[in-house]
C-alpha cells in the first residue's frame, strides 16, 4: 500500500450489534513489557481496562494491527490466548477478533502486534437534489454514470425497485453480505432490512422511473455494488466495513468500480494514522477508487460552547477522502437560499484537527427509493412517498448520509465524462468548482423541539463550498496526478493571538503534496474562497466562539471530549431533520 512519505510508525497522529466496550484491569509492567503495551494499546483500551477486572472472561471485540501481514503461526498465538479470527483484514495488515479480557494485555505484548484498538460499533448516517447541484449540464451532455460502478457500503440495496432496474436488467451487478445476518424478508431475499442502503443508492443512482423522472438520482445509469455491512437495525462494525472495503478493491477491475459510497461512521478515537478504518479508506483511494464518506450528523453537538465544530466523523476524518456535509434545499430549486443543515458535523477534526468538510451537498428532507417493510418504514411511516405503483415507492430520509451519495453520483458522472482522472484530481476539481456565495451565518428551528441553533459559513462548515455539477464538468484543470496531491490541509490554532490558520502539508506528508499551495491554478485563494489563504487567519475567536472562546477552543483544540456520552457512541442517525 503506497503511502507516500508515511511510514507504519505513525503514532504521533492521528453505521452490528452493539457490544459493551470492555477491557482488563491495567497490570504493573516495567521496562519494555510497559512501553510496548503503551505503544500497541490504543488509549481507549488502555482507559477502558480498568473498568472490567472483574470479568477477565468476558470477551472484547478488537482489530489487531501487525507490522506485517499476519501468518498462521502469529494468529495461532492470539488463539492460544483464547481469541477468535472474525475477519482477515489483510488491507491493514491485521484481523478482527474477539479476546477475552484477560488476555489483552498478553496480545498486546506480542512483538509482532503494532496496534490494538477495539472494533467500534457504526451505523448509517430526488427532485431538490439536481438541480441544488447544478446537474444540468450532465443531463444536456448525456452523462448519467453508464459504464462507472459505484460500491454501496451500507444496508444493502433492494433490487426489487424498478428505479434501480428491475429483474434481469437491475443494475445491482453483485450482493455481499458482511454481518452474517438474514438478507430475507418473509421468503423473499431483499437484502436491504433497514431500508438506508437502498435509500442511499436511489440517490446515486435511481432512474425515477416509479415517478416519471422526478425522484431521478444524480447518475440513472450507474451500476452498483451492494456491500452489505448494516443489519436489520441499521448496526455493523469497523471489521465489517474494512472486510467491505477489501472486497470492493478485488472486484475492481471485475465490474469497473470507480467510487466507494460511505453513509456511515463513527467517533473518532485516535488520530487516523492509527485507526484501521481510515487505513482501509486510504487503500481504496491508493488503489484508485474515489472514496465519498459522510461528514456526520453531530453538529448540534455543543460542549462547552463549542458550537459543535471538531465533530466530524471516521472515516471522514481522513484527510484523503471526500468529505461532505449536508445543506438544506429550503423546498426551492434554486440554490440561492439553501442552508446549512444544524445537525451537519463541522470540523476540524479531532487529533489531527484535519480541515473538513471537503464539501457539502443537498442532505435534508430527500426523497429516494424506498425498500418497503424495512425497519426504517415501519419506524417513520409519515416518510413514505407516493410514486405511480403504490403510497410506498419513495421515503423521506435526512442525514449528512444523504449528501454523501449526491456527490458520489456526481463523481460518477465526472468519471465517465474523463476516465482518466485520478482519486485526488476528481477531489480537488469539485472542491475547486464548489458554488461559494453562502450568508455570514442562519438560524435554524429543530421541528419537534423548538430550539433554535446558529450556523456561521466557514471552512469548518461548508468547506471549499457546495458542490457544482456544471462547473465540475466544464472544467479541465488537473492535479497532480500522484496519491495524496489534494489531501486536506490541517489547521493550526494559535492559543496567544486566539487565531486559527491554515498549514499546507502536515507532519506526515510533505507540504508539497498539497495542491492548495501557491501556484495559480491551485492556490488555496481559489479553492478555499477570496478571503481565505494559506497563510490568513480562517476565524477569530469572537465570531464563532462568543464570550466562551477559551472553553470552546479548548476542546476543539484539545482532547477527545466531545465523544463522550452525548456523542451516541459515535453512531450516526439516519432521520435527522429541521425546517
Amino acid at each position: 500500500m503506497q503511502k507516500l512519505s508515511r511510514t507504519r510508525n505513525r503514532n504521533q497522529r492521528h453505521s452490528a450489534a452493539w457490544g459493551k466496550r470492555v477491557s482488563l484491569a491495567v497490570l504493573l509492567l516495567t521496562g519494555s513489557a510497559l512501553g510496548q503495551a503503551q505503544r500497541t494499546l490504543a488509549p481507549e483500551v488502555r482507559n477502558a481496562m480498568s473498568r472490567f477486572a472483574a470479568r477477565p472472561d468476558q470477551e472484547v471485540r478488537v482489530i489487531v494491527q501487525y507490522k506485517r501481514t499476519p501468518s498462521t503461526t502469529a494468529l495461532s498465538r492470539a488463539q492460544n490466548l483464547g481469541g477468535r479470527v472474525h475477519h482477515h483484514l489483510e488491507l491493514v495488515r491485521g484481523a478482527a477478533l474477539s479476546v477475552p479480557a484477560r488476555s489483552l494485555q498478553a496480545l498486546a505484548n506480542d512483538p509482532d502486534v503494532e496496534f490494538v484498538s477495539l472494533d467500534h460499533p457504526l451505523k448509517g448516517m430526488d427532485d431538490y437534489t439536481d438541480a441544488a447541484m447544478n446537474v444540468t449540464a450532465a443531463v444536456n451532455s448525456t452523462y448519467d454514470g453508464t459504464g462507472i460502478a459505484v460500491a454501496v457500503i451500507d444496508s444493502g440495496i433492494n433490487d426489487k425497485h424498478a428505479d434501480l432496474g428491475k429483474g434481469i436488467n437491475t443494475r445491482v451487478v453483485y450482493h455481499q453480505d458482511f454481518t452474517g445476518t438474514t438478507t430475507y424478508l418473509g421468503n423473499k431475499q431483499v437484502w436491504d432490512l433497514y431500508g438506508h442502503g437502498t435509500h442511499v443508492a436511489g440517490i446515486i443512482g435511481g432512474d425515477g422511473s416509479k415517478s416519471n423522472g422526478r425522484y431521478a438520482g444524480v447518475a440513472p445509469n450507474v451500476n452498483l455494488i451492494d456491500l452489505r455491512v448494516l443489519d436489520a437495525n441499521g448496526s455493523g462494525s469497523d471489521s465489517m466495513v474494512i472486510a467491505a472495503i477489501q472486497r470492493a478493491i478485488a472486484l475492481k477491475s471485475t465490474y469497473n468500480i470507480r467510487v466507494i459510497n460511505l453513509s456511515l461512521g463513527r467517533g473518532v478515537f485516535s488520530g487516523y494514522a492509527q485507526d484501521p478504518l481510515c487505513q482501509a479508506v486510504e487503500s481504496a483511494w491508493n488503489a484508485g477508487i474515489v472514496v465519498v464518506a459522510a461528514s456526520g450528523n453531530f453538529g448540534r453537538i455543543s460542549v462547552s460552547g463549542s458550537n459543535g465544530y471538531g465533530t466530524v466523523a471516521a472515516p471522514g476524518n481522513d484527510p484523503y477522502v471526500i468529505t461532505v456535509g449536508a445543506m438544506k434545499s429550503m423546498g426551492t430549486y434554486s440554490r440561492g437560499d439553501d442552508q446549512i443543515a444544524s445537525y451537519s458535523s463541522k470540523g476540524p477534526t479531532t487529533f489531527d484537527h484535519v480541515v473538513k468538510p471537503d464539501v457539502v451537498a443537498p442532505g435534508n428532507l430527500v426523497v429516494a427509493t424506498n425498500s418497503p417493510g424495512s425497519t426504517l418504514e415501519a419506524e417513520f411511516p409519515g416518510n413514505d412517498v407516493a410514486g405511480n405503483s403504490s403510497s410506498k415507492d419513495y421515503f423521506t430520509l435526512s442525514g449528512t448520509s444523504m449528501a454523501t451519495p449526491a456527490v458520489a453520483g456526481g463523481v460518477a458522472l465526472m468519471l465517465q465524462q474523463n476516465p482518466n482522472l485520478t482519486p485526488d484530481q476528481v477531489k480537488a476539481r469539485l472542491m475547486k468548482t464548489a458554488y461559494k456565495s453562502f450568508p455570514a451565518s442562519s438560524v435554524a428551528t429543530d421541528p419537534t423541539t423548538g430550539q433554535t441553533f446558529t450556523s456561521y459559513y466557514d471552512l469548518f462548515t461548508v468547506g471549499a463550498g457546495y458542490v457544482d455539477m456544471t462547473a465540475a464538468l466544464a472544467n479541465t484543470d488537473l492535479a497532480p496526478a500522484y496519491v495524496g496531491s489534494a489531501l486536506s490541509p490541517t489547521a493550526a490554532f494559535n492559543s496567544s493571538t486566539g487565531a486559527v490558520t491554515l498549514s499546507n502539508g502536515n507532519s506526515t506528508v510533505a507540504s508539497s503534496s498539497v495542491v492548495w499551495g501557491s501556484s495559480v491554478v491551485w492556490g488555496s485563494s481559489v479553492v478555499w474562497g477570496a478571503n481565505v489563504s494559506g497563510s490568513s487567519v480562517v476565524w477569530g475567536s469572537s465570531v464563532v466562539w462568543g464570550s466562551s472562546a477559551t472553553s470552546g477552543f479548548s476542546v476543539v483544540w484539545g482532547s477527545s471530549v466531545v465523544w463522550g456520552a452525548s456523542a451516541d457512541n459515535g453512531a450516526f442517525s439516519s432521520t435527522d431533520n429541521e425546517q
